[in-house]
């Protein structure tokens, strides 16, 4: 829309430059390439730092110059059966072009699709659910008033397990309506504020916010994070983009602003970074924060921030075809729940994020995941958190594809 208003400006100057030349020609041409180069030379660099594609550039440009050349032959007696269909042949296309490419993208964009992560698919107790099971009965087993579950999406195929294996085989029985008051998957930001509220006995969750622990405090409600397993911060970017590896001062360059340009970082010809972020509570911009450090978080246009972290991952993905954007995840989200949409995971100082690497502790951002209990938990949560820390617990973990805090087997707490 910029774009085009500076189009707008760049036709207003030039009938100006007409209106004039009707007293003196030559001034009204003069004019015409003056002001025609100028405001050209700003739509250009508004296209660049805008983060558009070289296309984009062009179709501006080429609408500019033959609007110019039509003006400046007028003027000149210059137009006639062969110029002036060359010159609005020109126009036509350039306008053309960049009406086709607004309506693909605008096509691109209302697509309706299933996400390739759906919760669904991991429900305990459902016939053809994709959660893990033990191989053996679980030591654990609850016969009545199991605790209720909340968490964050990419970890609901953990806590679904976890049900899954000690909650009572009745539950099976009961409507999706009625399991889900047991099990749920409200979101980080949601899950923290039910634990706190009371309608939720156990959240499995990144670290908190400073808000998310700020409202607890208000609420004169004390929290325990109990670390169950660790997981990579992973950032990715389109697999058109030839970069594999960045710096952590790189990233924090990128999301204070410092650093706008993948020229800057060595990947010449993709323009501006779009560089998208999630919304405030969410697990993983509270782990961007911690990245951060004492770094200055730049404040991003609302169009990049994005509600879910499957919205991030589709947009930086292929299928978008964002090929100058930058997203960030956890790592299990991007390559199993969200596997369908191709995107390139960045090594971090040369450190790819593999479960190798969070298992030997090279990754650089890896970071635990939490059970949060209250600290007036009843018998039924604590005894559940105690069977999580141990091996029967800690090996669903590690089948779902987390990295456990204890070996699975070896029993004990971390």
């Amino acid at each position: 829309m910029f774009g085009w208003a500076l189009l707008a400006v760049f036709l207003i100057a030039l009938i100006a430059c007409v209106i004039a030349g009707k007293a003196e020609p030559f001034f009204a041409v003069v004019g015409a390439l003056a002001v025609g180069a100028i405001l050209t030379f700003v739509v250009g660099l508004c296209c660049a730092f805008d983060g558009l594609y070289w296309y984009d550039y062009a179709l501006y440009i080429g609408a500019g110059v033959a609007i110019e050349l039509l003006l400046i032959f007028f003027m000149a007696g210059k137009l006639n059966r062969r110029t002036l269909p060359l010159l609005l042949g020109l126009l036509i296309l350039c306008v053309g072009g960049k009406t086709a490419v607004q309506l693909y993208r605008g096509y691109v964009n209302s697509i309706a699709f299933r996400d390739t992560f759906d919760a669904r698919d991991y429900r305990p107790w459902q016939e053809n659910s994709l959660v893990k099971t033990l191989e053996e009965p679980a030591a654990l087993q609850f016969a009545a008033n199991p605790p209720k579950m909340d968490g964050a999406t990419a970890l609901y195929p953990v806590y679904a397990a976890f049900a899954q294996a000690v909650y009572p085989a009745s539950l099976a029985d009961l409507s999706v309506t009625e399991q889900m008051e047991y099990v749920d998957c409200s979101t980080t930001t949601l899950a923290y504020k039910n634990i706190v509220d009371g309608g939720a006995d156990i959240i499995f969750v990144a670290g908190p916010s400073a808000k998310q622990e700020e409202y607890a405090k208000e609420k004169g409600v004390e929290l325990i994070y109990t670390p169950i397993g660790r997981e990579a911060f992973v950032f990715f970017v389109n697999p058109g983009n030839p970069l594999n590896s960045l710096t952590i001062p790189q990233i924090r360059g990128i999301y204070s602003g410092e650093i706008t340009r993948w020229e800057e970082l060595g990947a010449p010809g993709l323009g501006g970074i779009l560089a998208f972020q999630r919304s405030i509570g969410s697990g993983s911009q509270t782990a961007l924060y911690t990245v951060m450090g004492d770094t200055p978080l730049m404040e991003p246009p609302t169009e990049n921030v994005y509600g879910s972290m499957g919205g991030i991952v589709e947009a930086a993905s292929d299928y978008k075809n964002f090929k100058n954007a930058i997203g960030y995840s956890f790592r299990f989200y991007c390559t199993e729940l969200k596997k369908g949409f191709d995107v390139k995971l960045l090594a971090l100082n040369g450190i790819a994020p593999t479960r190798e690497n969070i298992e030997n502790g090279t990754y650089p951002i890896a970071s635990y995941f939490y059970a949060v209990t209250r600290a007036d938990a009843d018998e039924n949560t604590r005894a559940l958190l105690a069977w999580i820390q141990g091996p029967q617990g800690q090996t669903l973990i590690d089948q779902t594809g987390y990295t456990p805090v204890a070996v699975p087997g070896e029993g004990g707490k971390p």
